[in-house]
């Protein structure tokens, strides 16, 4: 991965572990247009890049995300255009997470709100730490939602208690965050960052072609038929016989051994 340069987002590699880092920590990582421009280089950069076969997404300091950058936008409908570049730009980047073809784990390390929630539950894996907290937050401004909310909460938690969560717009801690579905894990915060790091190198040590069409399985099952998600299922087991992975997958499973998966 070529190194690059941002000014409002960490873009680090480690092994085949991308970290990018939401880096406005003293206005909580709220998100301005060149933030979101910023993210969707790095993010359609990331799912392209065959060396990555992890993505991890944090905030710096004491927030995960708080939401778009309130100072930037008046309070009347000259924020319209404003708005809806945001959003469209933001919603580029939850794209190419969602349909990214290798595990993607959200570390959400402190305030998750608005934007920042949504970002949060893109997530294949998303660990929450002890002292954050969640908050859908957008009726607080007279706003709906954003960030692919409204598409994932339902799934996550079901329609009535995804509408609970967003009318009543209540704090949600770690732990509860984890009973919903929202959230994986809690971590306790003076661990988060390397149990972070541990989970997703443990993913990016795996067969990421598998994870990839494993991914797209799950995700595609919400509009298929029961005959119709089988034969795909079918299609993709068959297909993952042609990876190295799965020969060598095999081979230490018949050998007691434990597999060295390359991600090919």
């Amino acid at each position: 991965m070529p190194e690059s340069t941002y000014e409002t987002i960490q873009l680090e590699q480690e092994g085949s572990v991308a970290t990018l880092t939401l880096d406005r920590p003293q206005q909580l990582n709220s998100l301005t247009q060149e933030m979101t421009e910023e993210l969707h280089e790095a993010v359609t950069q990331l799912r392209a890049d065959d060396a990555v076969r992890c993505i991890a997404v944090t905030g710096a300091g004491d927030a995960f995300g708080a939401g778009a950058d309130l100072g930037q936008l008046d309070g009347n409908e000259s924020d319209e255009p404003v708005i809806r570049q945001l959003a469209s730009t933001l919603h580029d980047s939850i794209v190419e997470l969602f349909r990214a073809e290798k595990p993607v784990v959200t570390g959400i390390n402190g305030t998750a709100a608005g934007a920042g929630f949504s970002l949060g539950l893109c997530g294949d894996v998303v660990l929450v730490s002890d002292d954050a907290h969640l908050e859908y937050a957008y009726p607080k401004v007279g706003l709906t939602g954003d960030g692919g909310s409204t598409f994932f909460l339902p799934r996550l938690v079901g329609l009535r208690r995804a509408k609970e969560i967003a009318l009543l717009d209540e704090s949600i801690g770690p732990q509860e965050a984890v009973e919903l579905g929202i959230a994986t894990e809690v971590v306790a915060a003076e661990q988060f960052d390397d149990r972070l790091h541990e989970v997703a190198t443990q993913l990016a040590s795996g067969p990421t072609k598998a994870y990839g069409e494993l991914k797209q399985l799950m995700t595609e099952s919400f509009d298929r038929t029961l005959a119709d998600q089988l034969a795909a299922e079918t299609n993709a087991i068959a297909a993952s016989t042609r990876t190295g992975d799965y020969s060598r997958g095999h081979a230490a499973f018949t050998g007691d051994d434990e597999p060295e998966f390359t991600g090919k």
